[in-house]
């Protein structure tokens, strides 16, 4: 079940009925971690989807007909999230905000696609999410081969004849991304000193640090989440190294510094354009503000994906999963990001990656 308590039914292992549902009401669903190491991103999109659907149903709904809730709880787990997408799609949801992890996003969306699902990520960057053809795969977020040529053609530019190590988690979201990293490296003259896996869920990295020790690593980029990241920055700390720190999306959560401390200070981070800064998200941040929620990292991004499909299930006239991707794909919609667009693959059209630091006083902001 889920580590957040949620009234209502339950459907079993993993999904959860967030309020009453009635036989006129459409069932739509957020999916992601909700429990386990990236816990901390399940909350994010819960927030979103919790308060998108609330505004929605505030405004009338969808078609006249209400939305209701459905959490379900991956993990960040493969085989998990195919069970979650198994069981939603058996509640005939109409869409799926989520995954979170491109490793869950991209089994789930084969269940998705078989069982007539239309699945919007607010998150999953991996390429292969929309580059495989589906009718049904979206995403808000941007993508990794943009985020990993940002994240390359700077380390070559700030650290030209320095020491860089790329290291991954050996993930789908985290060897993809550094990956792409390496490649717009190299492809700008710079050549990785090291390039090593660690194990997601690892807690001890002393011969990885030590390593990079030995081979005097001045930037270390790290292609995964940020429980590992964190751990490797204190321990390089531990060890008397002033490396600095680099990584993705996945590190643009409070509780990086929750294990860092002030040895945080200074990474840097690669992630779309703050929405908590954006005009058109001005009235949500300030509900979110009033309960005392920071809307970080991806919990704006899970309320646009919800805004996106309302609107578009409204201008299709029908709530009908392929009727909605097909106008998806023809319309602009106005979100909590300003106006987004897809393009024919389902990926967003327009979204870059801006580079973020943390400060001393323990937040992060663009640069």
């Amino acid at each position: 079940m889920l580590k957040h308590r949620l009234t209502g039914l339950a459907f079993g292992m993993g999904i959860a009925l967030a309020g009453a549902a009635s036989a006129q009401d459409i069932p739509i669903a957020v999916a992601g971690p909700m429990t386990g190491g990236e816990a901390a991103f399940g909350q994010q999109m819960k927030n979103g989807a919790e308060q998108a659907v609330a505004d929605i149903n505030a405004a009338g709904g969808v078609l006249g007909r209400k939305l209701v809730l459905l959490v379900g709880d991956d993990a960040c787990d493969p085989k998990q999230a195919r069970a979650v997408a198994e069981k939603l799609s058996g509640a005939k949801v109409a869409a799926v905000i989520g995954h979170f992890c491109s490793s869950s996003s991209i089994p789930a969306s084969d269940v998705y696609d078989e069982t007539g699902v239309l699945q919007i990520t607010p998150a999953s960057t991996n390429p292969q999410f929309t580059e495989r053809g589906k009718w049904n795969t979206f995403r808000v977020c941007g993508r990794d081969d943009q985020q990993g040529t940002v994240a390359g053609k700077y380390l070559a530019t700030q650290y030209k004849g320095k020491n860089v190590a790329i290291l991954h988690d050996r993930t789908t979201y985290g060897k993809g991304l550094a990956d792409e990293t390496k490649k717009a490296l190299n492809a700008a003259g710079l050549r990785e000193k090291m390039y090593e896996a660690y194990t997601k869920g690892d807690k001890d990295f002393t011969a990885l640090v030590t390593k990079m020790k030995q081979a005097g690593i001045d930037v270390a980029y790290v292609g995964g989440y940020h429980n590992e990241a964190g751990l490797i920055l204190r321990q390089m700390r531990d060890q008397g190294m002033k490396t600095m720190l680099v990584g993705g999306d996945a590190l643009v959560t409070n509780q990086l510094w929750g294990i860092t401390g002030p040895a945080g200070e200074g990474t840097l981070m690669t992630f779309n354009p703050d929405a908590r800064k954006m005009k058109t998200a001005a009235a949500i941040v300030a509900k979110f503000k009033a309960k005392n929620i920071d809307p970080e990292g991806y919990t704006l991004y899970t309320y646009a994906a919800f805004q996106a499909w309302a609107e578009a299930a409204r201008k299709a006239g029908t709530s009908d999963p392929k009727k909605v991707a097909a106008t998806l794909k023809s319309g602009k919609w106005d979100t909590v990001l300003g106006p987004v667009s897809f393009d024919k693959k389902g990926d967003v059209v327009g979204v870059d990656y801006v580079w973020y630091v943390w400060k001393k006083d323990g937040s992060y902001s663009e640069m």
